[in-house]
């Protein structure tokens, strides 16, 4: 396990950090949970704590498999993602090219959707709904070295602008209906009750 102080690896027994001093924090892996499989190399995974959070690791591919409540902690907590990186600088080797292909659920076994994380981070990992998420080798710190860097903000400011643009584009249409309806019920010298609703309806848009 690391030490939450200054995640140093503290060997299984010892009750302090041999680095700093810091009373070890028992992390929250559980001896009954499985790993699972690797869904690329088929091979059994190992458990690792990191600032008492739980992965799965494949030690041939470095790939990394986590469940949605673990990952949106780390996404959501910068002690973390600090332990997080420090322990994938230990772990990682060279990089591995992997093979784009849809990968199945280490837990259910469906394939997974493949989908670019927060949309601009052009991190592409592979994600089950029910159960977690796969990260091949170094995708993991480069999402968090994106949200450190103000990604996730830029994200928020680049789907308000697109919702923004279909919304005037939404009003640009509702505007062209109310003008042609108006045009074409309006102009009797008794309105109908289609008409009347027209009329109100142009008008509405006007001062809304």
């Amino acid at each position: 396990m690391s030490c939450s102080s200054c995640f140093e690896t503290i060997f299984k027994g010892n009750k302090f950090c041999p680095l700093c001093g810091s009373k070890a924090v028992e992390s929250n892996i559980h001896a009954d949970k499985k790993a699972g499989d690797c869904p690329r190399c088929k091979k059994k995974m190992q458990l690792i704590g990191v600032e008492g959070v739980e992965l799965s690791e494949c030690e041939k591919c470095e790939g990394v498999w986590t469940d949605v409540e673990t990952f949106e902690t780390i996404c959501a907590n910068r002690e973390n993602q600090s332990a997080v990186l420090k322990k994938f600088d230990e772990i990682l080797q060279r990089p591995k090219p992997v093979k784009v292909q849809y990968i199945p659920c280490p837990t259910c076994s469906q394939l997974m959707n493949r989908s670019n994380f927060a949309k601009v981070s052009g991190v592409i990992i592979d994600t089950c709904k029910g159960h977690g998420v796969w990260f091949d080798a170094e995708e993991l710190p480069r999402i968090i070295e994106f949200i450190r860097k103000g990604g996730m903000e830029y994200s928020r400011q680049k789907e308000k602008a697109h919702l923004d643009d279909q919304k005037q584009k939404l009003r640009a249409e509702k505007f062209k209906l109310s003008v042609d309806r108006f045009k074409n019920e309006g102009v009797s010298k008794y309105p109908s009750t289609n008409s009347t609703r027209a009329i109100k309806e142009f008008i509405d848009f006007i001062i809304d």
